[in-house]
């Protein structure tokens, strides 16, 4: 059977962690800054988790993380 290959767009947006869990970053720190709070600013800078309902497809499309 052939290997599966990754999604490349999945690989540079998500991490696995050593327990599993799939991390990822916030959205919404691009563009348009000027009028979103500096608290608000701050707390999109740490990652977070993808759900538990997304984590399986998440994990098929990036299968050698």
């Amino acid at each position: 059977m052939p290997k599966q290959k990754t999604h490349s767009g999945a690989s540079k947006r998500f991490r696995l962690t050593a327990s599993g869990r799939v991390k990822r970053a916030k959205s919404g720190k691009n563009h348009i800054l000027t009028k979103k709070a500096q608290k608000r600013k701050v707390s999109l800078r740490q990652g977070a988790y993808v759900s538990h309902a997304q984590e399986n497809t998440i994990k098929s499309i990036i299968p050698y993380k």
